[in-house]
């Protein structure tokens, strides 16, 4: 399993607009080859907003960032929700209790 994982750090104030902005992201890549999930966390407190998608492979996440699908799911801007620009981060799973 492969994951990836996005940080946002959220202008403040604008919170509700990010949840707003991302709420139904999870259905946009449904049925993608490889696509097993996606979370997207909300900080308690302080601190970043995560997306995190698993997927079944490498391969399969950066086939799905070359199409149009993805292309299309990127293409609206939100100027001035970001502090700053999202921080990806992926990581090959060797154990996890996860079932997809």
């Amino acid at each position: 399993m492969f994951i990836v994982m996005n940080r946002f750090t959220v202008t403040p104030g604008r919170e509700q607009d990010f949840v707003e902005a991302f709420s139904g992201r999870a259905k946009a890549i449904d049925g993608v080859p490889g696509f097993l999930g996606l979370d997207v966390l909300k900080p308690v407190g302080a601190g970043a907003f995560i997306s995190m998608s698993r997927w079944r492979s490498e391969a399969d996440f950066v086939a799905w960032t070359k199409s149009e699908a993805f292309a299309k799911g990127h293409a609206k801007r939100h100027p001035g929700m970001f502090a700053g620009h999202p921080v990806l981060e992926q990581y090959e799973v060797f154990e996890s209790t996860f079932k997809a």
